[in-house]
């Protein structure tokens, strides 16, 4: 099965801890060999977002992992800021000995180079792909208040003679897109309202004060739950496995390219890190996913799939990179 096939198929400790992703465990009687002489000391994964979020805990869980696998400490520091690139920037210009890896996402990689005048680092030139977790089928929410079924219909009548807001999570981010696309599509005018996370946004739809939100199945779960809000449409064209009666996009008339844009979490390394480290790494994240709390975490937030190795992970940045980056441009966005 090719990568491009595989991807088409697929908040902090409480979270993780009630669904037992970080419980914890015993060290294997036997750590696996080391390559070379690595790891000698602590491996720094640097997560260039807050704690709880998908990146952190994918680091979290790697990170016990491989400390487990080789008996040797691999610890997490969270660098926040300007939308990751602190921590890539920090990693980009680390030394490539594989003690400093960056876990980061999809925004940084490719559409942080739209959004900002001046990012320090190139991710083509300054970083090897390790392995990457797909960020799920992200569903696209509207508030109760909104009129009619459980479709685009709904939101596209209401948005016909009605202000609507539509809650993103930032400039540039996958809602903002979808958001500015159903625009073109379906001849309507609402109005993108960007936050600095998940929460202030589902907050503000639950509430009223938005329309429309459009962001992790994790972070909407709340919100559908207490009535609040209905999912009414997922990106892709295969519905969400945990939202099945929720039509697709394209199922609904939306069938431009941009509206199976997917977003994921992902780890790389300075390059020039010696390619048999770069494998290690690779594999141990991949080896993570016959473990039980990889699969509730996967579980949890509505994932198809667990960690994917480097291979997977080329094959997302060469066909679905340059369509982030391009929706991006598309937006006409004035470089912050």
């Amino acid at each position: 099965m090719t990568g491009h096939s595989k991807l088409q198929r697929r908040r902090f400790m409480s979270a993780a801890a009630a669904t037992g992703v970080l419980a914890p465990t015993l060290v294997r009687a036997q750590t696996a060999p080391p390559v070379g002489d690595w790891p000698n000391k602590p491996v720094r994964f640097v997560c260039g977002y807050a704690a709880g979020g998908l990146t952190d805990l994918f680091a979290r869980l790697a990170a016990e992992h491989l400390t487990n696998k080789y008996g040797k400490t691999f610890v997490v520091e969270n660098k926040t800021g300007a939308g990751s690139i602190i921590a890539a920037d920090m990693v980009a210009k680390a030394a490539p000995d594989g003690y400093t890896i960056l876990f980061t996402n999809s925004t940084a990689m490719f559409q942080n180079q739209v959004i900002f005048k001046n990012v320090p680092y190139d991710t083509a030139k300054d970083f090897i792909p390790v392995s990457m977790l797909s960020a799920g089928k992200v569903p696209l929410c509207i508030h109760k208040s909104v009129p009619g079924g459980n479709d685009l219909t709904a939101l596209v009548a209401y948005a016909k003679t009605n202000k609507t807001s539509f809650g993103t999570t930032g400039i540039g981010s996958l809602a903002h897109v979808f958001c500015m696309k159903l625009n073109d599509t379906f001849g309507i005018n609402m109005e993108p309202v960007h936050y600095r996370g998940e929460a202030p946004m589902w907050a503000d739809l639950s509430a009223g004060v938005t329309q429309a939100a459009c962001s992790t199945l994790q972070g909407a779960t709340s919100a559908i739950q207490a009535g609040n809000a209905r999912p009414v449409a997922v990106p892709t064209k295969t519905r969400s496995r945990r939202l099945p009666e929720v039509a697709t996009f394209f199922e609904q008339g939306a069938t431009h390219p941009y509206f199976l844009l997917e977003s994921m979490v992902c780890c790389v390394a300075p390059t020039g890190t010696p390619a048999p480290i770069v494998e290690a790494l690779s594999a141990g994240m991949v080896e993570m996913n016959s473990e039980p709390r990889m699969s509730e975490f996967v579980d949890k937030f509505g994932l198809d799939n667990g960690a994917q190795g480097r291979a997977d992970f080329a094959a997302f940045i060469r066909d679905m990179g340059p369509l982030l980056t391009q929706a991006v441009k598309d937006l006409n966005i004035e470089p912050q």
